[in-house]
């Protein structure tokens, strides 16, 4: 039949005609955003080893990584910065980084006026967290667990 189409379309939009709203008024209300959300940037400095695979991951070279060594012959970071009117937010970098010092966050509202003030200098920037001082946890508790069965054969003998 000819329309049959038309009626089928016109059928689904007047369905959703009668639906309950999800309008969000976006500056009043902040928008609930997906935990896996990629926004900007973030750095957390005492993760940071500087062994710049993040910078040889992007495609594009806006990383740009300063460090010097110390007293013990390791590098330490003393500058991190982004190009981000050049980035692709492609998420190598952060893949690329071993110590996850390098982490996407919810911020999206990066809108500007002038170009130099899009680039990001996340060493300076850097705010410190509680999370930088957690100990880090053991990989393997296998390791923690294995004295315990040595013991239990020790006594059974």
């Amino acid at each position: 039949m000819f329309g049959q189409g038309l009626i089928k379309g016109l059928g689904i939009t007047f369905g959703h005609l009668f639906e309950k709203k999800i309008t969000q008024q976006y500056p009043e209300e902040r928008p609930v955003l997906p935990e896996r959300f990629k926004g900007s940037f973030s750095l957390r400095v005492p993760k940071c080893i500087a062994c710049g695979l993040c910078s040889n991951a992007c495609p594009n070279n806006v990383i740009k990584i300063e460090s010097e060594k110390d007293e013990n012959n390791k590098k330490k970071l003393t500058g991190y910065k982004m190009m981000a009117e050049r980035c692709l937010y492609c998420g190598f970098c952060v893949e690329a980084c071993p110590t996850k010092a390098l982490l996407w966050n919810h911020n999206f509202e990066r809108a500007k006026f002038f170009r130099e003030d899009v680039n990001l200098d996340l060493f300076n920037s850097y705010v410190p967290s509680p999370e930088d001082e957690k100990p880090a946890k053991p990989e393997k508790e296998e390791e923690t667990a294995k004295p315990e069965k040595e013991e239990e054969t020790a006594q059974a003998s």
